[in-house]
């Protein structure tokens, strides 16, 4: 396993562009490192790597993730979040804490934490949709990443139509919240909810648009035709 890290961490430190990871820092608020890649060129690195590790064992491979995640740096994170989905088949409710757990430790951006729950943790809770309360303890966290995975988490379903009670609770926990990146983290998943169940989530926006954060109100109508996105916006907001 030493051995893997070490031949990816090589690699990425050999085409790392500082110049790039520099630019890259304007699309966050929070101080971000980053050897300076670009997505797709991470995402062929954590492919490369794949065969080799479905050789090895479940904890074997958490393990690896975790040791990515704890680096700090985005790429590192990027390829464990590519990684994981590929052992969904091996996902047991109990990892919903041990991922709980690496996001209040080794999460500090938007882009490791839409990446990490969109798929990850997405994942796990399509197959074990019991585990969707935690998220309502996530929600009321003093940790904005993990308020923020409450929403995420579900965004790939979402699409779907699933989960839509869920994310109306969700909505809910996170309504008022302070952080921008909080509200638009529930305002996306209405957003996403509102493919499938448009006269729903815009009911819920009608009936709380008065209060509703301007972010959130304006990522969850983004889908909606102009006729609804102009009568959501006629009353004030905070």
């Amino acid at each position: 396993m030493d051995t893997m890290l070490e031949e990816i961490r090589s690699t990425l430190r050999e085409r790392a562009d500082p110049a790039l990871a520099e630019s890259g820092k304007r699309f966050f608020k929070e101080e971000v490192t980053s050897y300076g890649m670009k997505t797709a060129e991470v995402a062929k690195i954590a492919r490369s790597h794949l065969p080799a590790l479905k050789t090895l064992g479940r904890d074997e491979v958490f393990s690896l993730c975790e040791d990515l995640f704890s680096s700090g740096y985005l790429e590192e994170s990027f390829i464990a979040s590519k990684w994981l989905p590929h052992f969904s088949d091996r996902f047991e409710p109990a990892d919903l804490v041990i991922f709980e757990d690496w996001i209040e430790r080794y999460v500090t951006n938007w882009a490791t934490c839409d990446t990490f729950c969109n798929h990850t943790v997405g994942d796990l809770l399509v197959q074990y949709p019991d585990c969707t309360k935690r998220l309502y303890r996530w929600a009321e966290s003093r940790n904005r990443w993990l308020r923020r995975a409450a929403a995420v988490s579900l965004i790939v379903p979402a699409k779907k139509g699933e989960f839509l009670e869920e994310a109306f609770r969700i909505a809910d926990l996170l309504f008022e919240d302070c952080e921008d990146l909080v509200q638009k983290g529930y305002g996306w998943l209405l957003k996403e909810e509102s493919r499938k169940h448009r006269d729903e989530v815009f009911a819920y926006v009608q009936a709380k648009k008065r209060a509703m954060p301007r972010t959130a109100l304006r990522y969850a109508i983004e889908l909606m035709p102009q006729e609804m996105r102009r009568e959501a916006m006629k009353k004030d907001w905070k």
